[in-house]
């Protein structure tokens, strides 16, 4: 018997309810099938097909967490982390699901390379405007 009389161990705590260990919510997977990437700032919207993903018994709670947050206002990976409390790794893989299922889609960020200069931009209108 533990110290705390109950058979416990001291560690052992009823609010905290039942641990559910990242890997058993991927099914054991660090990516998902199309292997997406997804960049921490990538914004995940809902599908506005994706009525009530509660009804689809191959979607997990987290899944449906994650369509239901990205419903209203979309979502950056980030932001889907914290709001769910979930390891990156974790959310990469069930957006990639829900990518796959075509319930949420993805816009990904510009990479910084692919941006337009804005002094670019100021030469070509000035050389416009010389003609």
């Amino acid at each position: 018997m533990s110290a705390d009389g109950q058979g416990r161990s001291h560690w052992f705590d009823d609010e905290a309810g039942p641990v559910v260990r990242p890997y058993a919510m991927t099914r054991g997977r660090t990516t998902s099938t199309a292997q997406h990437r997804l960049d921490l700032i990538a914004v995940v919207v809902t599908e506005p097909h994706a009525d009530d993903p509660e009804s689809d018994p191959t979607l997990s709670p987290e899944h449906v967490d994650i369509v239901e947050l990205c419903r209203d206002t979309p979502q950056t990976v980030a932001e889907l982390s914290a709001e769910l409390d979930l390891p990156i790794g974790v959310v990469r893989v069930l957006v990639g699901d829900l990518v796959d299922s075509e319930l949420v889609h993805v816009n990904r960020p510009v990479p910084p390379a692919e941006l337009v200069d804005e002094s670019i931009l100021r030469d070509v209108i000035n050389g416009l405007r010389a003609l």
